[in-house]
């Protein structure tokens, strides 16, 4: 891929949610570019919809309106079907609530998502799903189930899950928000590192110790992307 080219690159996204004949502007003309191999933070205040561009950015959402380019193809108007396919193949989430299978175990929940690409070989899945684990220092614990393990064990399993795959991008959706601090600041310490051999990481979070981890930071007021700096300068300069 050419470096030049942004990995993601929006212009003009709106999305309007309709209840009870009310109008909700969630994003209002977002321009957003992200290159391979950033680190970007979207923080801003609860309500500004950062949680909605990012199910966009990863595809669990569409658009009211606005063009984005995902790898340098279109991906604003495609079906259900075609957005689970770029998305099992392209991005990697790691959620707040780590989104684990309790009756699979740690091994079987980061192959799952791999069981969903055509033609890979079960050797094949059994090597990435090994080299994601180790990679987050719980391939011990490959044979333990969910409940077996702490908050912060359960979202590294969830990280060695978004990387099995291999993808594009890495999306984290508040990946502290369930974890006290020690295992936060750990989990933190795991996206640096990946981040510094090479993945593309975009995360939300309303923690402003974490965001400044980032190499950039994107901060939302009412659906617009206010500014990149200091998150408290911004808002007070929205109002």
């Amino acid at each position: 891929m050419d470096m030049q080219q942004p990995l993601i690159q929006i212009e003009g996204l709106t999305k309007v949610f309709y209840t009870d004949e009310i109008e909700t502007h969630a994003l209002s003309g977002i321009h957003l570019e992200i290159k391979k191999g950033e680190y970007v933070a979207m923080s801003g205040p609860s309500g500004c919809g950062k949680s909605t561009l990012l199910s966009i950015v990863g595809l669990l959402d569409t658009p009211s309106g606005g063009s984005y380019m995902l790898n340098g193809h279109a991906v604003e108007n495609l079906n259900f079907a075609q957005r689970s396919r770029i998305r099992n193949q392209e991005i990697g989430f790691i959620f707040q609530s780590f989104n684990l299978i309790g009756d699979l175990t740690v091994y079987e929940n980061v192959e799952l998502p791999l069981t969903y690409r055509s033609g890979m070989a079960v050797a094949e899945r059994k090597r990435r799903v090994q080299e994601s684990l180790e990679r987050v220092s719980m391939a011990h614990r490959m044979r333990h189930y969910p409940s077996q393990l702490s908050g912060g064990q359960q979202q590294r399993v969830a990280v060695a899950r978004a990387l099995a795959g291999s993808p594009s991008i890495l999306l984290a959706d508040e990946p502290t928000g369930n974890l006290d601090s020690r295992n936060g600041e750990a989990v933190m310490e795991l996206l640096h590192n990946l981040h510094s051999e090479g993945a593309t990481i975009c995360m939300v979070t309303h923690d402003p110790r974490f965001a400044k981890e980032a190499e950039r930071q994107v901060h939302l007021f009412d659906g617009k992307v206010v500014a990149e700096g200091d998150p408290l300068e911004h808002v007070l300069e929205a109002r």
